[in-house]
């Protein structure tokens, strides 16, 4: 029986603006490469994952607005 793969989503934790994205689908990431650097009340948050993967699906784009919890980055473990 085939392994279904796993996944993980990289998540916001405040509401902010999606200052820049230098992921794409595809790309191989390790534990803490920047994933979305975000903005908000003029200070830039770098969003880094927790754990290696490939990234999957970019859910958002420059200049976007994020909620708390809102899905930034989709990664297959």
């Amino acid at each position: 029986m085939p392994r279904e793969p796993r996944t993980a989503d990289i998540v916001a934790e405040m509401a902010a603006s999606v200052l820049k994205i230098p992921v794409g689908p595809g790309d191989r990431l390790a534990v803490g490469d920047t994933v979305v650097l975000l903005e908000s009340m003029k200070m830039e948050i770098p969003v880094l994952t927790e754990t290696a993967g490939t990234v999957t699906a970019v859910k958002v784009a420059e200049g976007d607005a994020v909620q708390e919890g809102d899905v930034l980055v989709s990664l297959e473990l």
